[in-house]
Formats: C-alpha cells, sequence, structure tokens
C-alpha cells in the first residue's frame, strides 16, 4: 500500500536517474581511458546504484511500517 506521503514523492524520484547515470560516467571515465571500456562500466555502476539504494528503500520501509 502506497502511503499518501510516499505518493506524493514519486516524482522526485526522477531526477535520481540522470544524477546516477552522470555520476557513473563520470566516476567510470575517471577510472578508465578508452569510450568502449567506460559504458559497460558505467551501465554496471549504474545498476548496482539502482540496486543498492531500491534495497535500501525496502528496507526503510519496512522498518517505518514495523514501527
Amino acid at each position: 500500500m502506497v502511503t499518501p506521503l510516499l505518493a506524493s514523492h514519486v516524482a522526485d524520484l526522477w531526477y535520481a536517474l540522470p544524477l546516477i547515470v552522470s555520476i557513473s560516467l563520470v566516476y567510470a571515465g575517471t577510472r578508465l581511458e578508452h569510450m568502449e571500456d567506460i559504458l559497460p562500466r558505467a551501465a554496471r555502476m549504474a545498476w548496482w546504484t539502482i540496486f543498492f539504494l531500491s534495497l535500501l528503500f525496502v528496507l526503510l520501509y519496512l522498518v517505518a511500517r514495523w514501527l
């Protein structure tokens, strides 16, 4: 069940996508030199970031429901 407070901030989550993509590209670009190496590394880092942020969200949501 989505609470009204959570539903009011769903649109704000879309701002995280360009931020994750840009951070992943910059981080991968500072570690690697060739473009064919940068893009796969940035995509992998973006997916890991989204996974961990989603996991953190679910964990915090469950803790909030328990309290």
